[in-house]
């Protein structure tokens, strides 16, 4: 890529959500970095720019070559596929609302006419009502770019994590295969290359207490995980484990690691939202970037948060954290 300014497709995400009022918060900041067209519905981004960001235009434009970074006008793919607009409300037309502004964000990326995509949050039981199959932006991503290895990766300040597992029961999470995790371990490594670091160390959690404690607490670390440590060392990968997961993550936090392979979805994440939500609850940080993938695509770390949505007390942080990556990727 050359040195101009990448352009951010953002999707708005679920109409009755915060979607709508963190991109028109956080969009003077977003131009600083990025020349970003939000793919969405202009009724809905003109409802919360009137509410939440004074000052702020929506325009229609019919390709993200008509975007300018403009911190007063902000350019929008205009969908129009939301009616009767409320906050708050979880409904099937909403939810494949959402689903389109994936799938034409998708079109765009792989068509070249945006250099990365930034997702605002969906609602699995929204999109489930619409009858979609996936269970998060993920899957949907893996499917339409044909990709078979990917993961989820958490970047919140000095701790990054990637997941073997995510949106799957525990039950199920618990039944490691070698390849996943050996895969998990190779895409972390490249997407670490790719966010700049140079030679990135990877630490891999094991699943069991103790990581096991040589094999009292369980066989997955001596059947599973140290031969895909194995395999990921042999390809030149600076990978350590199965380390203990009640201590891996403060360790990478202080800097030991670049990045912790988590084995499923809750042991990555909760260290993570510990770091990046405050007291009272509200999300302001935190990036999710799904690796693995032949286009950029980074989300907010957040969900639709229906309980306030409309308020105007959502935070745009986590906004301005997934397209500031976005950018970094893309270049």
């Amino acid at each position: 890529m050359s040195d101009r300014t990448p352009t951010v497709g953002v999707t708005m995400g679920d109409p009755a959500g915060i979607g709508s009022e963190v991109i028109v918060k956080s969009y003077p900041t977003l131009v600083e970095t990025a020349t970003v067209v939000v793919i969405g519905d202009a009724s809905v981004l003109e409802d919360a720019a009137e509410r939440f960001a004074s000052g702020l235009t929506v325009r229609r434009v019919d390709s993200p070559l008509e975007a300018e970074a403009d911190p007063e006008t902000l350019p929008v793919i205009d969908l129009d596929n939301v009616s009767d607009h409320e906050y708050g409300e979880l409904s099937q037309a909403n939810g494949a609302a959402s689903l389109e502004y994936v799938e034409r964000a998708i079109e765009l990326a792989q068509a070249g006419e945006i250099d990365a995509i930034t997702t605002a949050p969906i609602n699995k039981q929204a999109t489930r009502m619409a009858g979609s199959e996936y269970a998060g932006h993920t899957g949907m991503l893996a499917d339409y770019t044909g990709t078979d290895d990917y993961s989820m990766m958490l970047i919140e300040d000095d701790l990054t994590v990637t997941h073997v597992s995510t949106h799957i029961p525990l039950r199920e999470a618990c039944d490691l295969d070698v390849d996943d995790v050996a895969s998990t371990i190779s895409v972390t490594d490249e997407a670490l290359r790719d966010l700049g670091i140079d030679d990135p160390s990877v630490a891999v959690a094991g699943l069991n207490p103790h990581a096991s404690d040589g094999g009292l607490l369980g066989d997955e670390e001596a059947e599973v995980i140290e031969p895909a440590v194995d395999r990921a060392a042999e390809t030149d990968v600076d990978v350590t484990g199965p380390l203990p997961p009640d201590t891996v993550y403060v360790r990478a936090a202080s800097g030991e690691f670049d990045c912790v392979v988590s084995m499923y979805h809750d042991q990555g994440h909760i260290p993570i939202k510990m770091l990046g939500f405050t007291g009272d609850g509200d999300a302001v940080s935190g990036v999710n970037v799904t690796i693995g993938l032949p286009i950029v695509r980074t989300s907010v770390d957040h969900g639709t948060a229906f309980d306030i949505a409309g308020e105007g007390v959502a935070s745009e942080q986590s906004m301005i954290d997934a397209v500031s990556t976005a950018v970094r990727l893309a270049r």
